[in-house]
């Protein structure tokens, strides 16, 4: 009794940190309305607050980490996502193809037309998910489509089971993460805690499994595959990337960047001594050989892709999902920061929104800026690669027409690995893009302008100062 007793004036603290945690997880899940703004941001500050004292408190005792993270992922397993609408369009696509459809081919509203309803609660779904949702063709590529048809098989009448067994996947992806980031500290020689600046943010909690964004399942497969590729098997890396674009094709961004890392980098070091590498023809034959085998690693990730999107295969499935992944250059417009100034010069000059031109010349430049980081930027080691990966990235979506909160997952995994904490701030901050809407479930959806640019004005100000400013800031790497 004395024991327990000292144990809990020892961890006093701690405690009630932790019972503080689970309380404003259970009321953000449970007891929260997406249009209360004053209680969206003042839990998802202490939320914040509360993870940052208690990695400070808790970062050498990582099992007690590990309970809390997915302790507090636990507390979400019955609610509905209260954020976001997008599950209910997982369900319906996963539904559609348990029904032998395939879920690229038509929109769901073409089957509200047609007063057809192939699957269970086609009305609550088509409610749930919205007119924008509901008029577009599906674009979640077909390891996600998998994802979403074991929830049908599971659960094929009941939208909250299906919501259960999709968090469950995410779970599980999110522990893979963790796992294999682990690994991959270690061979960055890094404090393994770090990882937990992702696995425990409350952001991550939120957005992945809260709101069900499967930008974690392409994370697990994104992490899996570098701790494959610095552990020096570069075929099964290939494959298993090639899952991570087959969750969400954003990966297909950081394939340049493993130019220098085969030819110059770490993987080439690792295949000769010190003697061989002085040997100009040696030099020769390995470098011809490197090249041989990054074609490879990019010609495997190519056939597994392609063979992922076989089974949907056909030429109105090629038209409907290119037309589909057009949209976020051509007409969607979200949380942006360098586009709103490029549209608003537009504006002043033509007198009309030119978010076309406007957005295939982003895509141009952002294609134009990764190469020039993959010939031009050392990127040779492997830390060099990640913060590459997470300079493009953090690059692209700086110049995006759409940048909804869960992209930022990606910067933040990626970040954990490098010195840059700028996503880390980002990931508090982008809750305000949640107040930019000024009218909340209605047509005009016009964006308040002023939340936007104090979002942008915390990510740029902390980005400059940390790349470019910082006074002890040593060489980048």
């Amino acid at each position: 009794m004395l024991t327990n007793t000292s144990l809990l004036k020892t961890y006093k603290i701690p405690i009630l940190l932790v019972v503080s945690c689970f309380i404003c997880y259970w009321a953000f899940a449970y007891r929260l309305i997406r249009t209360d703004y004053i209680k969206l941001i003042s839990l998802y500050t202490a939320l914040f607050f509360l993870f940052y004292k208690l990695m400070q408190m808790l970062k050498h005792n990582e099992k007690a980490l590990i309970y809390l993270a997915f302790g507090c992922r636990a507390v979400f397993i019955l609610a509905l996502p209260n954020l976001s609408q997008d599950f209910y369009r997982f369900i319906w696509d996963g539904r559609l193809i348990l029904e032998g459809y395939n879920p690229y081919l038509n929109t769901v509203d073409f089957f509200m037309k047609q007063a057809e309803f192939p699957i269970a609660e086609a009305l609550e779904l088509r409610k749930g998910m919205g007119e924008l949702n509901a008029s577009h063709f599906s674009n979640y590529p077909p390891l996600n489509q998998l994802c979403f048809a074991i929830a049908a098989l599971f659960s094929s009448k009941s939208i909250l089971g299906s919501v259960v067994v999709l968090r469950l996947i995410i779970i599980a992806a999110d522990l893979g993460t963790l796992y294999f980031g682990k690994k991959i500290l270690l061979k960055l020689q890094k404090p393994t805690y770090l990882i937990f600046w992702y696995v425990l943010n409350p952001f991550i909690i939120i957005e992945l499994t809260g709101n069900l964004h499967f930008e974690g399942v392409m994370i697990f497969f994104l992490i899996w595959s570098l701790y494959l590729l610095l552990s020096q098997k570069w075929m099964w890396a290939a494959v298993v990337f090639s899952l991570s674009i087959s969750v969400k094709l954003m990966p297909l961004l950081f394939l340049p960047l493993f130019f220098q890392w085969f030819l110059k980098g770490d993987f080439e070091k690792k295949h000769h001594n010190l003697e061989s590498s002085k040997n100009p023809d040696y030099q020769r034959t390995s470098r011809s050989k490197n090249i041989v085998k990054l074609l490879c690693f990019y010609s495997i990730i190519g056939l597994c892709t392609m063979l992922l999107f076989l089974p949907f295969y056909n030429s109105q499935f090629i038209n409907n999902y290119a037309t589909t992944v057009a949209l976020w250059f051509q007409k969607f417009e979200f949380n942006a920061s360098l586009y709103y100034i490029a549209r608003a010069i537009g504006y002043t000059f033509r007198g009309y929104n030119e978010i076309a031109f406007i957005g295939k010349t982003i895509a141009i430049l952002v294609f134009a800026v990764v190469m020039g980081m993959a010939l031009f930027r050392k990127n040779k080691t492997s830390v060099q690669l990640i913060t590459a990966m997470l300079f493009a990235l953090s690059f692209y979506y700086f110049t995006a027409t759409t940048v909804h909160p869960w992209y930022v997952a990606t910067l933040l995994i990626l970040s954990v690995f490098t010195k840059y904490k700028f996503p880390s701030v980002w990931s508090f901050v982008i809750i305000l893009s949640y107040l930019a809407y000024v009218n909340v479930n209605q047509s005009d959806k016009s964006e308040n302008l002023w939340i936007i640019s104090l979002e942008y004005l915390v990510v740029y100000g902390f980005f400059i100062w940390e790349v470019f400013l910082k006074s002890n800031k040593k060489p980048a790497v």
